[in-house]
């Protein structure tokens, strides 16, 4: 059948509540097969409604990372160590700054999950072995 959308994705897709795309259904603004007792609509359909392709929803994911306890030497090899990953596409973006009145360096990651998710996990085996 192809990919087909079920009314809950398009609503996603689009930001709107699945009440308001069953009522574009309704309406005739947004075309629709109805296959049993739900709805469908095709990738055609969809972008006749949005006047272009579908998108999924980009996520962003913005973390504080907080390392105490780290003299301005440590927190220069971390940052460095930031710096010198490599950057391919959909990397999350990286900040870094150390407070030496506090011996804390704060690292600002924003990024998909996913990718969040990895580079914390790394940042905080690296700050570990610092200690």
């Amino acid at each position: 059948m192809g990919e087909w959308y079920s009314l809950e994705e398009v609503a996603d897709r689009l930001g709107l509540h699945v009440r308001t795309v069953r009522k574009y259904v309704r309406e005739g603004r947004l075309g629709a097969v109805r296959i049993g007792k739900q709805y469908r609509v095709s990738p055609a359909d969809l972008e006749a409604l949005t006047g272009g392709p579908a998108r999924p929803r980009r996520v962003v994911v913005t973390s504080v990372v907080d390392v105490d306890g780290i003299g301005a030497a440590d927190a220069q090899r971390l940052s460095d160590f930031l710096a010198g990953l490599p950057r391919p596409d959909g990397a999350p973006h990286v900040d870094v700054v150390h407070e030496p009145d506090h011996d804390r360096l704060k690292v600002i990651v924003v990024g998909s999950a996913e990718a969040s998710v990895e580079l914390v996990r790394l940042l905080a085996a690296r700050a570990q072995e610092a200690a």
